[in-house]
């Protein structure tokens, strides 16, 4: 996969954090120019299994909406892989020169091996932890960056030639990378899709019986 310029000089950074804290570090760039395909380098990925040509998974979640995401950046939060290991996160947002976000700079470390030393280990164990609500008040300029993503999400396709199931599709993304989490979401994505707020609600109620 291709590499936009700005983004590719991150990657000695993510070789030299990899190789600092050894195999059980995870480091992954994501261009969020394409949010379908997001992961564009991955080092350590036997961590959690990302690959490149994959998506984000806690962006919003755990990043954009976090009480402790500020200057950019939030770190030491809790995510758990599939096979139940804890994992130690942290995601910064890159910026291009005109102040754009253009991608993210995430690194996961797995807690499981380390365990048996908590005690020790406490201060480095220590992880955020927080309840999401249902729909969230965007703070800072985190709704740009979601407005952005939706822009992206949907691209510049034809939206009066999309099928019903390409909007569902296209919802059912947005849905579970908790887009809609953000309060303003869905009016913007409804205005994109050139469909009404109801027919947003009516898709996701569609896709929960699903």
């Amino acid at each position: 996969m291709h590499i936009n310029k700005e983004l590719e000089k991150y990657i000695p950074i993510a070789n030299l954090t990899a190789k600092t804290f050894g195999k059980n570090c995870e480091v992954v760039i994501h261009d969020l120019s394409i949010p379908q395909n997001s992961v564009v380098y991955a080092v350590n990925n036997h961590v959690t299994g990302r690959k490149v040509g994959q998506s984000f998974d806690h962006l919003v979640k755990q990043v954009l909406l976090s009480k402790n995401f500020q200057g950019d950046y939030a770190a030491n939060y809790k995510t758990t892989t599939e096979d139940g290991r804890e994992i130690k996160s942290s995601t910064s947002l890159i910026r291009n020169y005109k102040g754009e976000v253009i991608g993210a700079f995430c690194i996961n470390y797995d807690l499981e091996p380390v365990k048996n030393m908590k005690d020790f280990l406490d201060e480095f164990l220590y992880v955020e932890q927080e309840e999401v609500e249902k729909e969230v008040s965007p703070f800072d300029n985190v709704m740009d960056i979601v407005d952005d993503l939706i822009d992206k999400i949907v691209g510049n396709v034809d939206i009066y030639s999309l099928k019903r199931k390409d909007k569902i599709a296209l919802i059912k993304f947005m849905d579970a990378k908790g887009i809609f989490l953000i309060k303003g979401a869905i009016e913007k994505v409804a205005l994109k899709l050139n469909i009404s707020k109801v027919t947003v609600y009516s898709y996701l109620d569609e896709l929960k019986k699903k």
